[in-house]
């Protein structure tokens, strides 16, 4: 028969299980991919704020995705790496802690969708409407854009947090290697058809939405392409184009893997270990796709490079 702990305010975290073998090299991949998403992600935004020429929408857009990517590690990692070093019966966090932990966690998860559709939104006004485009994305615009981004993110992950924190709890750990909704009302006794109700409306709205805007976007930026003769605006249309696009099929796959492999049971390490990479691959990929593809952001690079060389 299980033993009921009810409303405990202290949690323990299952964590990661990881043998004493490959304990340390599993520890160390996650703390260089850590230091290097926080390094990279973080130089981006300071380069996009200090180099008037990265002052554009797509620069000032694409900064919002590496706050979100510095957001999501932050809550996750160093938490993960600190169970990593104590013995399972050692891994508690408090219930508040553990709430904070998966409101953002799935704020993350939600605006990773929410900002990459207004940058694929941008794309098309900078394809499809060139002429017009400092006239639309303008400074006022780009502000509404990330206001909506995350204004839509916080209130969806709100309501359903809320649905949650009314429950009371009857168990005491998180099967999981970190909080998140499902682990938090999972330690309910109560009846949670109405969070997996609004859990299921939520992500298939947020899919629905998502999906639905990049497809509508793309199969427009292609007509425009197909009848364009400007050679220009097609090189240009296919450089942005694929790197925004190279960005959310990462993020999306990287999502889906965990949500696949909850189908099967015996598969659970493996999804605890693609869940983790969720925030990580998406995290450490999309600064340097973007410092690859962009023109600007290797010429500043180059730049600085250069005036190094020559004062040594």
């Amino acid at each position: 028969m299980e033993n009921y702990t009810y409303n405990s305010f202290t949690l323990r975290l299952e964590g990661l299980k990881v043998t004493e073998d490959s304990m340390y090299p599993v520890f160390l991949f996650f703390l260089f991919s850590y230091l290097f998403i926080i390094l990279t992600n973080l130089g981006i935004v300071v380069l996009v704020c200090i180099e008037k020429s990265l002052h554009q929408p797509m620069y000032l857009l694409f900064c919002n995705l590496s706050f979100n990517d510095i957001l999501g590690n932050t809550n996750m990692l160093p938490r993960l790496l600190s169970n990593m070093l104590v013995p399972p019966s050692e891994r508690l966090i408090s219930y508040y802690e553990c709430v904070l932990q998966a409101f953002t966690t799935q704020l993350f998860a939600t605006a990773s969708h929410t900002v990459l559709m207004i940058m694929a939104f941008d794309r098309y006004v900078a394809i499809c409407n060139p002429l017009r485009y400092a006239t639309i994305m303008t400074n006022k615009m780009v502000l509404k854009l990330t206001a909506c981004a995350w204004g839509v993110a916080l209130v969806l992950v709100a309501v359903l947090l809320g649905l949650t924190i009314r429950l009371s709890r009857c168990r005491t750990v998180i099967k999981n290697p970190y909080c998140d909704n499902a682990s938090l009302f999972k330690l309910s006794c109560e009846s949670v058809f109405i969070n997996n109700i609004y859990g299921l409306t939520f992500s298939v709205v947020l899919l629905t939405a998502s999906i639905g805007s990049v497809v509508l976007t793309y199969t427009k930026i292609t007509a425009v392409c197909l009848t364009s003769k400007n050679k220009s605006l097609n090189s240009k249309a296919l450089k942005t184009c694929s790197t925004h696009l190279c960005l959310y099929l990462i993020m999306f796959f990287s999502g889906m893997v965990p949500i696949a492999l909850h189908r099967f049971p015996q598969y659970t390490y493996e999804r605890k270990v693609s869940s983790i990479l969720f925030h990580v691959i998406p995290g450490g990929f999309n600064p340097m796709i973007y410092g690859v593809q962009s023109k600007e952001i290797r010429k500043f690079l180059s730049n600085v490079f250069q005036s190094k060389k020559r004062l040594l």
